[in-house]
């Protein structure tokens, strides 16, 4: 019994560490799809949606803080874009964590099937279309950030589909863009990983306690993201930004597919 138990765990690790890796992989190259990928896989592996948000955003915590202290190292952050878009992102993120641990795993799971497959259709979106790059701040950033941060907690990833897409799509420099967002990101996910922290503690969140269960997936998502974090520099010269979106974009949607069949199965 201690056996199988021993091979489920190191299979699930195994099985993270790939996710996290390819996830972090195209995160570093688009300046999204870490939290959506992991979030969606998690989600098609049964798990309840406050617990797949609170798993990934602990894995985040290292990945983007890699992912920050990298961009700040190479000058790719804009400083006044940062100090707009962080302190909304992190408003938005309490809200959503206090929604989401609010609302029974049942209830919501369709609406973040739903969402998912809203950042499916974005990712490609922003994979597929040109613009002009421009140095210039586009207005509400504010307002994104907010927007960003909340449905970055609720769907357990979107904090770069939503804002990246958003300001590479204003025609802001994916340079700047993505360097400021990743880096805004980590005091985000710091902000929702205390939030649901103080949400078990409090009692506010009764599926909280569940979340140990998936202690060999996070551990495979934080290795695999750290690992695939230098790689994906290197990776960029090689591999067109264009394809790993799309290829990105087709995963989340075939893994949306598999939730809802599963959904009306249930009904």
């Amino acid at each position: 019994m201690t056996e199988t138990i021993g091979l489920d765990v190191f299979w699930d690790f195994t099985l993270f560490a790939a996710v996290g890796f390819l996830a972090q992989l195209v995160d570093g190259s688009l300046g999204m799809a870490y939290g959506v990928v992991s979030t969606t896989v998690l989600l098609s592996f049964g798990v309840p949606p406050a617990n797949a948000s609170a798993s990934v955003h602990v894995a985040e915590l290292f990945t983007t803080g890699a992912s920050g202290a990298s961009h700040l190292w190479n000058r790719n952050v804009d400083t006044k874009l940062f100090w707009r878009l962080a302190p909304a992102g992190i408003v938005g993120g309490i809200l959503g964590t206090y929604l989401l641990t609010s609302i029974d795993g049942n209830v919501i799971k369709p609406f973040i099937v739903a969402y998912m497959a809203i950042m499916a259709a974005v990712i490609l979106w922003r994979s597929l279309r040109r613009f002009t790059p421009k140095r210039e701040t586009p207005r509400g950033v504010s307002f994104l950030g907010l927007v960003g941060g909340f449905v970055d907690a609720v769907g357990g990833g979107g904090w770069g589909p939503v804002v990246t897409s958003s300001l590479v799509g204003a025609g802001g420099v994916p340079r700047y863009v993505i360097g400021t967002v990743n880096t805004a990101e980590f005091l985000l996910t710091a902000a929702v990983s205390a939030s649901f922290v103080v949400a078990l503690f409090s009692g506010h969140w009764e599926e909280g306690g569940d979340l140990a269960n998936n202690a060999a997936a996070v551990a495979g998502l934080i290795v695999g993201g750290l690992v695939a974090a230098p790689v994906a520099g290197y990776a960029v010269k090689h591999v067109a930004p264009r394809a790993l979106g799309i290829a990105v974009g087709v995963l989340i949607l075939l893994l949306v597919i598999f939730q809802a069949a599963k959904l009306a199965a249930w009904i």
